[in-house]
């Protein structure tokens, strides 16, 4: 029977081995900070997902010899008794705490087994696009380790029963109590019990639908896996991908900020005189982080300005009234020719979490010409995105904090 999520045979670290097992997620280090991260830590799950840190520096990260190294890597942690798998399938809460200078962040979720068969027809709502070679990428990491590896980060709607029923499993001694280099604390509980269990399956196969945060190639390639492997006759592990289920209001988006290397052949002067079409524009000799929806910081070098959209310009449509979307269509495209996100090398993004500090530097190092801070994509607006079946543009959001690899794996027997 095919239900929206299922439990699972979680491969996790061996008792007492949790801190040497978990890591960042893949695709937010560069093969050198990778490096970095597992230099003396043999049993960094990042020798799994970042497997070229283990060969020479020039290596192509898509070269058959990568993959090969982190199917030789898991089997040595294997050998090893590092990591060991639950004999029976069970679900896992999964707490992250995030301490920040606006106080404590606590989200509790679910760790399970979501449908294939449910994200092909958007039961599991998408809201990005995905890159063939980002997804093939991912597709042959699963082959070569027989195993999801890096969850897919998804949220759930209002469920005061799904909330409850999971923080019971978040009671007592974890099983994993981790806090990384980063300050984020990561606690995993497990939940072996047939009759909670069932309770959640019940529970989540109630709801209409599940939304993908983070994690879109991911779950493609996944759904890739269980194209190639599925049989008519019965139901296989890979017909199932690895999942955190949080539920949404519980979920912090953090503001994903946009730096130009030119101003379009504009002056400053020209660049500041012209937003007036679509803008309202104060300088300010203070860091401008926008409080609300339609409110915009841009520094150039030495100043800041606040900018404010105005407000017949924001459209009804769920796409189109994002913040990201009133950037590009009123400033990036018709005044800085940046009209394709994806592939223009003259923009870069810039996560929220590295602060406005950061958008400083680039520009005043001379890297960038300007900077733009946005206000954060909120959770409400993704969702009615997903709803309406469109897609955000590239670099709408970016959650914090970030799931762990290597706490729990699911393997594709």
């Amino acid at each position: 029977m095919v239900t929206l999520i299922k439990p699972f045979r979680g491969l996790r670290p061996a008792p007492g081995r949790a801190a040497e097992v978990a890591a960042p997620p893949y695709d937010v280090l560069s093969a050198d900070e990778a490096r970095q991260r597992a230099a003396g830590k043999p049993w960094s799950f990042l020798h799994v997902s970042r497997p070229e840190i283990d060969l020479p520096a020039d290596i192509n990260p898509y070269d058959p010899s990568v993959y090969a190294k982190a199917a030789e890597n898991i089997g040595a942690m294997l050998a090893a008794r590092v990591l060991a798998r639950d004999a029976t399938p069970c679900y896992y809460a999964y707490r992250l705490t995030l301490h920040t200078s606006a106080g404590t962040h606590v989200q509790t979720g679910l760790v399970a087994t979501a449908s294939v068969a449910c994200y092909a027809n958007n039961r599991i709502k998408k809201h990005e696009f995905t890159r063939p070679d980002k997804e093939d990428d991912r597709v042959r990491q699963i082959e070569a380790t027989n195993a999801q590896t890096g969850p897919v980060l998804l949220a759930y709607p209002v469920s005061a029963v799904a909330d409850a029923l999971i923080d019971a499993i978040a009671q007592g001694k974890a099983a994993a109590d981790v806090t990384a280099d980063d300050g984020i604390r990561h606690q995993i509980w497990v939940l072996d019990d047939a009759e909670r269990i069932d309770a959640i399956t019940r529970c989540f196969d109630g709801m209409e639908a599940l939304y993908i945060a983070d994690g879109h190639h991911r779950s493609a390639a996944a759904a890739r896996v269980a194209a190639a492997r599925r049989q008519e006759d019965h139901e296989l592990p890979s017909d199932y991908f690895l999942s955190v289920l949080f539920p949404h209001h519980a979920m912090m988006i953090l503001d994903y900020n946009r730096v130009v290397k030119d101003l379009n052949g504009l002056e400053k002067s020209a660049l500041v005189g012209r937003l007036a079409t679509a803008f309202s524009v104060e300088e300010t000799a203070q860091q401008v982080k926008p409080a609300q929806p339609g409110e915009f910081g841009m520094y150039l070098p030495g100043q800041w300005f606040k900018l404010t959209i105005k407000p017949e310009l924001i459209p009804a449509d769920p796409v189109a009234r994002l913040d990201v979307s009133l950037l590009s269509d009123h400033l990036l495209g018709p005044l800085l020719g940046i009209t394709d996100l994806r592939r223009d090398k003259r923009i870069d993004f810039v996560g929220g979490i590295r602060g406005l500090g950061e958008l400083e530097r680039r520009v005043n190092s001379g890297e960038m010409a300007v900077a733009f801070a946005l206000h954060p994509t909120h959770m409400d607006h993704l969702m009615a995105v997903a709803d309406s079946n469109q897609v955000m543009p590239p670099k709408s959001t970016w959650f914090e904090p970030k799931l762990a690899d290597g706490l729990v794996s699911h393997v594709l027997d």
